[in-house]
């Protein structure tokens, strides 16, 4: 298997695009990433495209041969991959691993959404498919609903007061806003920076204990990265970014996983299946792009991927070790609550912000020094979970 290394990355801003196609969206993106890996469009030799729900949201599918057309690759092998949430992460492992097992030298991946301008009622039902169709819509469960779930059943596993642990959750979005707020690709770029604790906790009751501030908004964007072999990108760019490791996993509704969602254990294999490939610990990572969909999640997510034991996640934001400036900075790009959520997008944005703060171009919230970064992403209720370690070194 050979290493493989990211040669561009592309992304348009996140926000509502009434005006553009999925299909414009992710060209915007990918033209981006073609100008900075200095290659030819002859070059790239298959498209790996992760999108959601562009049926029910455009009235689209069999999307990934459109793509390649739009971008000047008509003929190339082009697919489609869907992961719910982590659609556009699946199909950058799958690419990368294609490009590690020699069937292809150079690929684009990428992924495009239109939920913010699909408008709610559409938005919510297509993201609602996520969940098992048969036990749970059936029942009327959204995300919204996953989420207070696992918040009240947080609370009472580990003890922990629910007033106590909502100010914690908020401290989550105060922290992501005020980083999305600076972050010119995000839906919420010059707005919320400045929100406090309260102003979490008074605003709109979603679901209980979860406000509108603990929920990552609805999102139009497009996210794009092309890979190379890592011998390959040495000689075309000065700052190849290498892909240590990968993992997936996967998991069935919540009613089989029961009380796990807490300890998201399909998540645990995943991390666990990227850290083994890139011979690393969570020692190792300097900051982490965590699917925070909600306040709630990001702190779920802290413990399964190992930075911190079991229920002390909401204690490490509260004490600022996940600031910009604590031992873990998480999402310093603004994550889905400060940046935005266009779903089939997200998990190469992901991608693209930490290949960003890897080369030192990420110049509005800077990680000091750091050399590897990781992506989390999860599709639906810990249905498809994919991580992604990318460092400065090789293998």
């Amino acid at each position: 298997m050979r290493d493989v290394a990211v040669l561009g990355v592309g992304m348009t801003k996140f926000g509502k695009h009434p005006d553009k196609s999925l299909v414009d969206l992710f060209a915007e993106a990918f033209f981006e990433a073609f100008e900075e890996s200095n290659i030819e469009l002859k070059d790239i030799q298959a498209l790996y495209y992760g999108n959601f729900v562009g049926e029910m949201t455009d009235g689209s599918g069999n999307l990934s041969g459109f793509m390649a057309d739009e971008i000047g690759l008509r003929g190339i092998p082009a697919i489609r991959y869907e992961g719910a949430c982590a659609s556009s992460s699946v199909a950058f492992r799958e690419a990368v691993r294609a490009v590690a097992a020699g069937y292809y030298d150079i690929v684009a991946v990428g992924g495009s959404e239109r939920l913010y301008t699909a408008g709610t009622e559409i938005g919510t039902r297509a993201l609602a498919t996520a969940v098992d169709g048969v036990y749970e819509i059936a029942a009327g469960l959204t995300f919204p609903g996953v989420f207070a779930l696992a918040a009240r059943l947080y609370a009472k596993t580990y003890e922990i007061p629910l007033e106590e642990l909502r100010e914690m959750m908020a401290m989550v979005s105060v922290k992501n806003h005020k980083y999305g707020a600076i972050n010119p690709k995000a839906q919420f770029y010059g707005k919320l920076g400045d929100l406090k604790v309260e102003d979490v906790l008074n605003s709109r009751m979603i679901s209980s204990p979860l406000t509108l501030l603990d929920c990552c908004p609805m999102t139009d964007g497009g996210s794009a990265a092309i890979i190379a072999a890592a011998d390959i990108a040495e000689d075309l760019v000065d700052t190849p970014v290498y892909v240590r490791g990968t993992g997936q996993s996967s998991a069935g509704g919540l009613f089989r996983q029961k009380e796990d969602i807490i300890r998201a254990i399909p998540r645990k294999k995943s991390v666990e299946m990227a850290f083994k490939e890139a011979k690393m610990t969570p020692k190792d990572i300097d900051f982490v792009e965590i699917h925070d969909c909600f306040t709630i999640a990001e702190i779920i997510a802290t413990e399964a991927m190992g930075f911190f034991e079991y229920g002390q996640g909401c204690y490490a934001v509260r004490d600022g070790v996940t600031s910009i400036d604590g031992d873990l900075p998480v999402n310093p790009d603004g994550g889905l609550i400060g940046k935005g959520h266009p779903v089939g997008a997200t998990g190469v944005s992901q991608v693209y912000s930490v290949v960003k703060q890897l080369r030192g171009e990420f110049k509005e919230n800077p990680v000091k020094n750091a050399e590897t970064g990781m992506t989390d992403t999860l599709g639906g209720d810990f249905g498809t979970l994919v991580n992604i370690i990318l460092s400065i070194h090789r293998r």
